[in-house]
Formats: C-alpha cells, sequence, structure tokens
C-alpha cells in the first residue's frame, strides 16, 4: 500500500488531492465540520514537504452543471481558518479559474478547486466521458494522493481514473480507514459485537451477510428493527417497515441460532403518533416491543433495550457501531444512541464508529471523539468494505 514518502521529493511539485469536503450547509452555514477537519493532516503534510496542493472534493449532489448552493467556497473558507493560512479558490474545477489558481501557487501554498460534481465526466458511467474529464485534471498536477475514503466505493474520474494517469498514493486519512477496517474483517480480536441501526434493513444486507459468521453478538435498533420485530410476529403499528425483507429477517435470525451469534433485538421502544415535526411537541411513550399501539410508531429503543444493549458492550473486545439507534436529531427519541454512544467511549479495545449517521449523532450528543477508537468519515464506503466488495478507489492505487 503505497503512502505518501512513495512519492519521493515533493517540494515544488503540485499535488492534486482528493479529500471528502461533503459537509452539510444550512444556506452557507456549515453545519458539522467533521469531514473538514478530518482532511486537514494530509494536506498540511504535503504542505509542509513544500508541495502546492491542490485539493478536488464534491458537496452535495449537482446534477453534472454549476449550482450555487453546492459551491465548495464555504468549505475553503473553512479550510483556512482550520489551517491557520489562506486557502486559494477556484470558481471552476479545470477551466481558466483553476489553471491560474494553480500556477499562482508557490511552494506549501494550497488551493481548493470548485465542486468536481459541476463537471458531468466526473460521475459519468462511460469510461470515455469520465476519462477525458481525468485527462483535464491530471494536467493540474505532477502527483495524486487519495485521501477522501468517503468516496473510494465509486468509480469516478477524481477518484479513480486520475490515479491511472498519475503517482498515487494514499493519503493518512484512507490509509488509516482501510487498516482500522481490516482489523474488523480479518482478525477481529474477541468478544466482537456488532451494533447496526439506521431507517433499512436493505441497507444493511451485505454487512450483515458477511458480519453474521464472523461477529459474536449482532444489536439491532433504528428503524430496521421493526422489520426483524414483525418477522417474530410481532405487530409494529405504524412504524417503518419493510415488508419484502421479512423473510430475509427470518433467515437471519435462524442463521444466527445456528451459528451461535446472538442477535439482540429491544425489549421496548419508545413510540409517538406521529414523526416529530416542528408543528407538535413530542409525546414520547415506552411500550414493549411486543406491544406496539396500531395508531403508533417507533422512533427509538427503549431504556430497558438502551441498558441491555450497553451491557452486552461491556466485555466486548471489538466495536463496530452503524446506524442510530432512533430519531436522535430529537432530544426525546435520542437516548438510545447516546446510550450506545456512551457504551462504546468505554470498551476496552477496538471501538469504531462507522460514519454517516452515527458519526453525525457522535458529534450532535457531544461526545469527544477521542473517546472512540476510530471515527470513520465513510459510512457506505465503510459498509461496501465490511460487505467484502472491492473499493474501486482502493484497488486503484493497490495495483501492481
Amino acid at each position: 500500500m503505497s503512502d505518501i514518502t512513495s512519492l519521493g521529493d515533493l517540494k515544488g511539485k503540485r499535488v492534486l488531492v482528493r479529500s471528502d469536503l461533503n459537509v452539510p450547509l444550512d444556506g452557507t452555514t456549515i453545519t458539522d465540520d467533521g469531514r473538514i477537519r478530518a482532511s486537514v493532516p494530509t494536506i498540511q503534510q504535503l504542505s509542509d514537504a513544500g508541495a502546492r496542493v491542490v485539493v478536488t472534493a464534491h458537496l452535495g449532489r449537482p446534477d453534472g452543471s454549476p449550482d450555487p448552493k453546492y459551491s465548495l467556497e464555504p468549505v475553503a473558507a473553512r479550510l483556512s481558518e482550520l489551517l491557520g493560512r489562506p486557502v486559494a479558490f477556484a470558481t471552476d474545477t479545470v477551466g481558466a479559474s483553476a489553471t491560474e489558481t494553480v500556477a499562482g501557487l508557490e511552494d506549501g501554498g494550497i488551493a481548493v478547486l470548485e465542486n468536481v460534481r459541476f463537471n458531468d465526466g466526473e460521475t459519468s458511467k462511460d469510461d470515455a466521458v469520465r476519462g477525458s474529464f481525468a485527462d483535464q485534471l491530471a494536467q493540474l498536477a505532477d502527483a495524486f494522493v487519495s485521501d477522501g475514503f468517503g468516496v473510494v466505493h465509486r468509480k469516478q474520474a477524481s477518484v479513480y481514473d486520475v490515479a491511472l494517469r498519475l503517482p498515487s498514493a494514499m493519503g493518512g486519512l484512507v490509509a488509516a480507514e482501510v487498516d482500522v477496517l481490516r482489523r474488523l474483517t480479518e482478525h477481529p480480536e474477541r468478544p466482537y459485537v456488532v451494533v447496526l441501526g439506521g431507517s433499512k434493513v436493505s441497507d444493511k444486507l451485505g454487512v450483515i451477510d458477511n458480519l453474521i459468521d464472523k461477529a459474536d453478538k449482532l444489536l439491532i435498533g433504528g428503524g430496521m428493527v421493526f422489520t426483524f420485530l414483525k418477522a417474530q410476529g410481532h405487530e409494529v403499528g405504524k412504524s417503518l417497515l419493510e415488508a419484502d425483507q421479512l423473510e430475509t429477517c427470518t433467515r437471519y435470525l435462524t442463521e444466527a441460532a445456528d451459528r451461535g451469534v446472538e442477535i439482540l433485538l429491544p425489549t421496548d421502544v419508545v413510540v409517538d403518533t406521529a414523526f416529530p415535526s416542528g408543528d407538535r411537541e413530542p409525546e414520547p411513550v415506552v411500550v414493549p416491543a411486543s406491544g406496539i399501539p396500531a395508531d403508533a410508531l417507533g422512533l427509538d429503543i427503549g431504556p430497558e433495550s438502551a441498558a441491555a444493549f450497553a451491557d452486552a458492550l461491556r466485555d466486548a473486545k471489538t466495536v463496530f457501531w452503524n446506524g442510530p439507534m432512533g430519531v436522535f436529531e430529537v432530544d426525546a427519541f435520542a437516548e438510545g444512541t447516546r446510550a450506545v454512544a456512551q457504551a462504546l467511549t468505554e470498551v476496552d479495545g477496538l471501538s469504531v464508529v462507522g460514519g454517516g449517521d452515527s458519526a453525525a449523532a457522535v458529534r450532535k450528543l457531544g461526545f469527544d471523539e477521542a473517546a472512540f477508537g476510530h471515527i470513520s468519515t465513510g459510512g457506505g464506503a465503510s459498509l461496501e468494505f465490511l460487505e467484502g466488495k472491492e473499493l474501486p478507489g482502493i484497488a486503484v492505487l493497490e495495483r501492481d
């Protein structure tokens, strides 16, 4: 696995860095800068080595053309604040502004290019279209560093095709992610507990399939739990339900029992008669998981379940957690997620928060990120790695 040192002396060299700066925005206000902060060490390392650092990244899902609400300009400003130094901003990705901005960099200088997804070549399924755009990106640099773990599962121009055109290496963030995920899949220290939440069973099928014979315990919460409860014969009221996954959930329960893997489901849930909105105050009620009223929907695991989940994590040596236990954005339905996060901070071993909403929950609920072994910056990439899939953005860096 080639790291930045494999690129040799970088002084005066133009280095294109693919970072993951896809942060949530409220207008032009960044509401969670976790991914920007995670990108800083590699950018700083390259700058300190005298490289002329050209950062490329995406934000949101613009439709292959410029859209002001997805501009990276506020991100460039925040990056400048975190680095404590000026960061130039190019108003396009491969056009006149990018060319001029990169040409103006001095050794150690840093520039951010406008949203790479403003160009339809970035995400094109046509190899030739993608390759043509990658050719333009590659002209801006002498070397490429892949440091956006949140996109390495995408075969996109700035992730995959550029790496075929320039001397390439993994940045520190991607290398750390790959190292941790391999520890979760190859030789995990036991007991190994996997905690899965989020809204849909269908989002986690591959992970469950791949980890059901590797983990000692599977703890399941969030909206996906109601399909499991229904598979056990319980009524779930108006709760989220994937009827087409009932058979799959039944199979998982049977398979886990056959393999001696414990699947822990909530015994109580917090319900309300409506999904939380600004129109009404939440009216949370704790009910048995086997007795959800017909007019109610489950929005969090209950206190008894939260305590049981925390207890199941107490002696774990390896934990992977992906997906909140409930609607953590609303205080009334955040306690299950809080209990799981708190238990992870107390794990005597490797605790991994698997990106996405779990990472957002940790920050929103006020936990010190240093209390966790690792917080992934790429939810989808983490899941695909744990499913055993090849990630194009990693494979291209590890090719002979």
